[in-house]
Parts: C-alpha cells; sequence; structure tokens
C-alpha cells in the first residue's frame, strides 16, 4: 500500500528518501497542527518535523490566549520587535499591538472565538485558514452593541524565529463581519 505521507515528506527539498514509517504532518481536524512521530533514518525530515511543531506550539498558544482572553500571554509567543504588515489602525508593533487589537475586539465581541480550519507549514512559516465567530455585545468602531452574531473568514501566514512569532501578513472579512451587523 502506497504511503502518500511518507510520498510528501521525500519531496521536501534536502530528503533524500522517504522514512520508513510517517503519518501525516498537517491535520487540521485535530487542532492547528497535529505532529506526530516521524522516523526517518538518515535525512532530515526530524529536524523539519520539530521546527514545525514548535513553530506550531506558539501559533497554538496565541490563538488560545486569544480564544480565552488572557491577552497578557502574548509576550510569550510574539517577538518584542515582531513585525504585521496588515496591522490594525494604530497598532503598535511586537506584542503590545497584537494585545491591545485583540483587546478592542473582545471588548465588541466578549465571546470572540478563532477556529483555524485549514493549515500549511514550512520550515518557519505557518499559513492558515480560519473563521472569526463573535456576538457584538459592546462598542465597535464608534457603533453601539447590536447584539448579533457574525461569522466571517480570514488567512494568515505567520514566520517564526527563535520560537517567537516575527512577523505576520494577513486578512479577514472584516467589510463582510460589518454587513452582518448592519452597519454598512
Amino acid at each position: 500500500m502506497k504511503n502518500a505521507a511518507a510520498d510528501t515528506l521525500a519531496a521536501l527539498p534536502g530528503v533524500s528518501r522517504p522514512p520508513q514509517a510517517a503519518t501525516p504532518i498537517v491535520d487540521g481536524r485535530k487542532g492547528l497542527l497535529h505532529i506526530v512521530d516521524v522516523y526517518a533514518q538518515g535525512c532530515n525530515v526530524k529536524e523539519r518535523v520539530m521546527s514545525r511543531s514548535s513553530n506550531a506550539a506558539v501559533l497554538e498558544g496565541f490563538g488560545s490566549a486569544v480564544n480565552t482572553d488572557h491577552l497578557g500571554e502574548l509576550e510569550e509567543y510574539v517577538a518584542p520587535d515582531s513585525v504585521d504588515h496588515d496591522p490594525a489602525p494604530g497598532q503598535v508593533p511586537g506584542p503590545e499591538g497584537y494585545e491591545e487589537m485583540f483587546a478592542t475586539m473582545r471588548r465588541a465581541f466578549p465571546d470572540l472565538h478563532i477556529e483555524v480550519e485549514h493549515v500549511m507549514a514550512t520550515d518557519d512559516e505557518i499559513a492558515f485558514a480560519y473563521t472569526i465567530t463573535g456576538t457584538h455585545l459592546g462598542e465597535l468602531m464608534g457603533h453601539s452593541p447590536t447584539g448579533k452574531t457574525v461569522s466571517y473568514r480570514g488567512m494568515q501566514i505567520s514566520r517564526f524565529a527563535d520560537g517567537k512569532m516575527v512577523e505576520r501578513w494577513g486578512s479577514s472579512d472584516e467589510l463582510g463581519m460589518l454587513r452582518q451587523l448592519g452597519l454598512t
């Protein structure tokens, strides 16, 4: 029987042959990244998996901090000089910028939740698609609460170095969110 995961791993740059036993590295249904044991004798797959696993743990911690409203924990996951290439208006660099941006969102949507749906990873980057849900119970961009629930999609690419997120590119359907709230 053909091992699709081994074939995928063998296609990585620098891997000279497929590992003897492997299972899929990426499985969005089981969490952000579900890293499994990979037995690779004579190739560097294990190092790549460890790098991806470490980056996934950082991103999972970041997401958990946002979803549980423990925004002070973001400094554990974001480098002080981290750059957001698509910042919110007035967002400062580093963990403070993310903390304030998500605090603003959580004031507007106290039940804010981000659900990751699709993930792809390289050695130092993770790209993922997600859905944001929440109920508009607080002020948002000068608008009073509507009590309406929203669900909108987004995509992000994060780059990691030394165990922290150092760059982010992303976009979410904020116009769709505003339309669901009847604000446009």
